[in-house]
């Protein structure tokens, strides 16, 4: 496109057709000046800082496809609907859509009718998706959430660094991060990764005078009164109250609902349906409260959100900026007040112990990769249960043995691929050219027949066609794009090139669990930075945006320090411990489970109630002394069954 199409005026002609405004908000216009020159841009907004405009107006002036890379659903939906609304042509592909849904994704991918497409970073460790996007020309690569990518951020997801490698494999011509919380690390982070020059970084700053932050120091005995008392002293308006368990959620929703306040609960645990019916319910409220895990309000288009309220600590002060950023998006005065109970630290501790893999599973991590042949595949499920690590940590470590540059990781791929015909053999094969029809004939000689659906060994056939895998996989999904078939997909198998064996795998599983120490620590670390900022003598509000490299030129005037002029103290929690009577049961459950509960720190997760593949397996979860010190300090327990030996 010519220069002339990216004139200043021709920009604002297209904000003012497309989205009705005559104005950007700060930061927007410069973001987008540096896409449409074909650079790659960073933009660190607050949240409700308006970072959707910043790839969906280039979107529409740009040649090619946009593709937004988001880990949030709810955000994917809203903003589709929307855009669809304006007559932009936008479209998701996630894990909700039925079979007929797909098909007229994947169509309107091919025919090049898409402006956007919407997909969740672990979208790109699907082969059928990798091969389907490998010849469109992608204008735009947007990355949500960028501070993911980020180790040192506090939310690091192992699916977000394959992002980088794919935005070059696919040809990418440029690349948008955006985030609401990266503090100067974590940008530095970014901007390395996705080779994005300074200047070609806006941040805005952090600061929206409209929100005042407070807090009350509670125990627990006292929050439910301060928390209905809190919300009914005001006036009404929509609310979300934020908690961290999800039998908390509900049990807080009934509190309210009980005592007249129009309230409903929203968690991970509940079905698609009925989070969609909250949420629906939520955006078309002038006073409903939604009380949520911190799944709930990332993305969602409500600009009126009077007031957020933090039943229990956040455990990030990331975390709580992004919460608290849901308010006042119209820029109406908006609260956000924080409940401090010390005993929250103990869950929060927990969960973050909780992760941490112990040295024997990191040991037998390292000695089953590299006990394999320089090429290898395997089920990411597996390794988890053989080597007890949660998945979500087992990736991560796989992670570092890629940067580590011990391995390199390949396009994982579906090891059982089954298609049923929906017209007949002669049917579909009467629709190609002899060439095609040849082929795809070919594949269906070479497939097995099941009762309703036929079995198609990929690799096998592939073999016999001479054929690559990529042509076959690309057939069936067109096939399935027409109507021909209907295309089912299991059993997820990761590709993996041992790169450089290390010269000792006690030393190298040392290294990862020392690793895993250390984020373990920043961890446990921020969640105390979020303490030290509730009690902190001195303005609240300037010392959260110094965190995010943009300090107050003043007190802000607003907050509780300014207020009241003096540091909120938290009640200490209890320093329990557990019993001589559950220290013996523990040790004699250990003895009849020698081999799993041989580590105190896997000892310790069952008393603390945290669970593991093989815990659940050996179907401790059940046992009378899982979760039974739940409330105790996990470094205390730890310690009391390490003095048992």
């Amino acid at each position: 496109m010519s220069k002339d199409h990216h004139s200043k005026e021709t920009l604002y002609a297209a904000l003012k057709q497309h989205f009705g405004y005559s104005e950007f908000r700060d930061g927007q216009e410069s973001v987008i000046t540096q896409l449409l020159a074909g650079n790659s841009a960073a933009a660190v907004f607050p949240t409700g800082g308006g970072k959707s405009l910043c790839y969906q107006l280039p979107s529409l002036m740009l040649d090619g496809l946009t593709l937004v890379v988001s880990p949030l659903i709810a955000l994917m939906k809203d903003q589709i609907d929307a855009l669809n609304a304006r007559g932009i042509k936008a479209a998701r592909l996630d894990s909700t859509l039925d079979a007929n849904e797909y098909r007229q994704v994947m169509q309107e991918l091919r025919d090049g009718t898409l402006r956007l497409l919407y997909v969740a970073p672990e979208r790109f460790n699907n082969e059928r998706f990798r091969t389907s996007i490998a010849n469109i020309n992608i204008a735009l690569f947007a990355v949500d959430e960028a501070h993911c990518i980020s180790e040192w951020g506090h939310n690091f997801r192992p699916d977000y660094l394959k992002l980088v490698e794919f935005a070059k494999a696919c040809g990418a011509q440029r690349v948008l991060a955006l985030t609401a919380t990266a503090t100067k690390e974590v940008l530095n982070d970014i901007c390395s990764v996705f080779n994005i020059t300074p200047d070609c970084a806006i941040n805005t700053g952090f600061y929206r005078p409209n929100l005042r932050l407070s807090a009350t120091a509670v125990d627990q005995k006292s929050r439910d009164a301060v928390l209905l008392q809190k919300i009914k002293a005001l006036p009404v308006g929509p609310t979300i109250v934020y908690v961290t368990l999800q039998k908390t959620a509900q049990h807080v929703a009934e509190l309210l609902a009980h005592n007249g306040l129009q309230a409903k609960y929203y968690h991970a645990g509940l079905k698609e349906q009925q989070r969609t019916e909250v949420q629906d319910w939520f955006i078309s409220s002038d006073s409903g409260i939604v009380v949520a895990t911190i799944a709930f309000g990332m993305g969602i288009d409500k600009s009126n959100i009077r007031y957020v309220y933090h039943y229990n600590l956040p455990k990030s002060l990331e975390n709580y900026s992004q919460e608290i950023g849901r308010a006042g998006r119209d820029g109406e005065p908006s609260q956000c007040h924080l409940l401090a109970c010390a005993s929250d630290l103990i869950p929060l501790q927990n969960f973050i112990y909780g992760d941490t893999p112990d040295r024997t599973a990191v040991a037998k991590l390292v000695d089953t990769i590299f006990s394999q042949q320089t090429e290898f595949d395997v089920s990411l499920y597996e390794l988890s249960q053989q080597c007890d690590i949660r998945p979500l940590v087992l990736r991560t470590l796989l992670t570092q043995l890629e940067l580590k540059k011990h391995l390199a990781g390949g396009t994982p791929f579906y090891a059982n691929y089954q298609f049923k015909p929906l017209k007949s053999s002669q049917e579909i094969l009467s629709q190609f050219d002899e060439q095609r029809a040849k082929f795809i004939g070919d594949i269906f000689r070479h497939s097995q027949k099941g009762r309703i659906w036929f079995q198609v060994d990929l690799d096998n056939t592939a073999a016999a066609l001479n054929a690559p895998r990529e042509k076959l996989i690309a057939a069936l999904d067109y096939l399935a794009e027409q109507s021909l078939l209907e295309v089912k997909v299991a059993g997820v198998r990761n590709r993996y090139t041992i790169t450089r064996m290390p010269e000792s795998t006690t030393a190298l599983a040392d290294e990862l669990a020392t690793d895993a120490q250390a984020r373990e620590e920043r961890e446990i670390d921020r969640l105390q930075q979020c303490v030290d900022w509730v009690c902190l003598d001195a303005c609240q509000t300037s010392a959260l945006c110094a965190r995010f490299d943009s300090p107050l030129d003043k007190d802000c005037g607003h907050c509780s320090w300014c207020d009241e002029n003096k540091a909120i103290e938290m009640v200490d929690q209890e320093n329990t411990e557990i019993s001589e009577t559950v220290l013996t049961d523990a040790i004699t459950l250990r003895t009849e489970h020698p081999e799993l509960l041989s580590s105190p720190r896997i000892l310790t997760r069952v008393l603390c109630g945290l669970s593991s593949p093989r815990i659940s397996k050996a179907g401790l979860h059940k046992s009378k002394l899982f979760g039974i010190a739940e409330t105790v300090p996990f470094k205390h327990v730890l310690d009391q069954i390490s003095e048992r030996g």
